[in-house]
């Protein structure tokens, strides 16, 4: 049951290539997602599913995690410098050469502006990079993107827009700082015993991140129709830009051949179901349309570096920077 488990979560790619057709074809089927709200209450059903996603990352972490980032700190720093520095600019810049409309420009900045999506540790580990690194970075940049995000949109979609990054930080400790230390306390409490919940979590993750994606891509398929070349070209110059300054910035740096393919990993995928729930919420739909393709590009590169490192060293694993 394990394997077919990791399988499932090994083919995200697959998965979100896969929703994103069912959804271009049978829209219906995965809008209700990202306009209804829980029975009973005002809870967003997409907010809800990203609170889930992040108790289940939470339910991964313990206090020895912590510590760990401790033993290596200037390189999960450099990973989550990175992410912050190299992908805003590169959103803005590529927004602004392609002198996108200011609400897909807006989006595209968004998007550059969240932190690395939990994919990310599904792709280190078939790229043969370092997962433990790829998982520590994932969570630190989750933890600093509650502050960043907001800050790091406000800054470069100004121009755009006049962004409340007081309201989007609400929402980031709701949708991700609460659900997060919550499934750290549970892990604290229950330990073992949630060991079968933390086996699914990741297909739950996965689950919702095809469900917010194809949501995004059928209520915004005439806005994709009516910009399709231009945003399909902005958004994969973006990702593909964003994985080769990340491995540069792991030669530069010095680092093991592992750790420059988690840095590369970490920096070109970003978290594009929170920029999606971001979007919709404080802007508007057309917003999230290039998160939702952001969501498709990141999964094809990311696999397709996945295929080509794994390859280029089958018979054992990269070793980890000691330093």
């Amino acid at each position: 049951m394990w394997r077919i488990i990791q399988t499932i979560g090994n083919l995200f790619w697959l998965w979100t290539i896969l929703g994103t057709a069912w959804a271009w074809f049978f829209p219906d089927h995965f809008t209700w997602f990202i306009t209804g709200k829980f029975p009973g209450t005002d809870v967003r059903l997409i907010n809800l599913g990203l609170g889930v996603i992040m108790l289940g990352m939470g339910l991964t972490l313990s206090v020895d995690d912590f510590k760990a980032v401790l033993l290596r700190p200037w390189v999960v720093g450099l990973g989550v410098l990175a992410q912050f520095l190299i992908m805003p600019l590169l959103g803005w810049t590529v927004a602004t050469l392609f002198n996108l409309p200011p609400m897909l420009k807006l989006g595209l900045i968004l998007v550059s502006c969240c932190p690395g999506g939990t994919a990310s540790n599904v792709i280190c580990y078939l790229a043969r990079a370092n997962v433990a690194l790829s998982v520590l970075m994932t969570m630190c940049s989750t933890l600093a993107a509650i502050v960043l995000t907001p800050l790091l949109t406000k800054f470069y979609a100004s121009a755009i827009l006049d962004v409340d990054a007081w309201a989007m930080f609400r929402s980031m400790v709701t949708i991700v700082l609460l659900p997060v230390i919550g499934g750290i306390v549970l892990n604290r409490i229950l330990g073992h015993k949630l060991d079968g919940v933390r086996k699914i979590s990741p297909i739950v993750s996965i689950l919702v991140i095809v469900l917010i994606v194809g949501g995004v891509v059928g209520a915004t398929k005439s806005n994709i129709i009516a910009y399709f070349g231009i945003l399909l070209v902005a958004i994969f110059i973006l990702h593909a830009l964003g994985f080769l300054l990340g491995y540069g910035v792991g030669c530069m740096t010095r680092l093991a051949e592992g750790d420059r393919r988690t840095l590369s990993i970490e920096v070109g995928m970003q978290n594009s179901g929170l920029g999606s729930a971001l979007a919709k919420q404080h802007f508007t739909l057309l917003a999230a349309t290039p998160c939702a393709i952001s969501a498709v590009y990141h999964c094809l590169i990311g696999s397709f570096l996945a295929a080509i490192w794994r390859a280029a060293n089958p018979e054992k694993e990269p070793e980890a920077d000691k330093s």
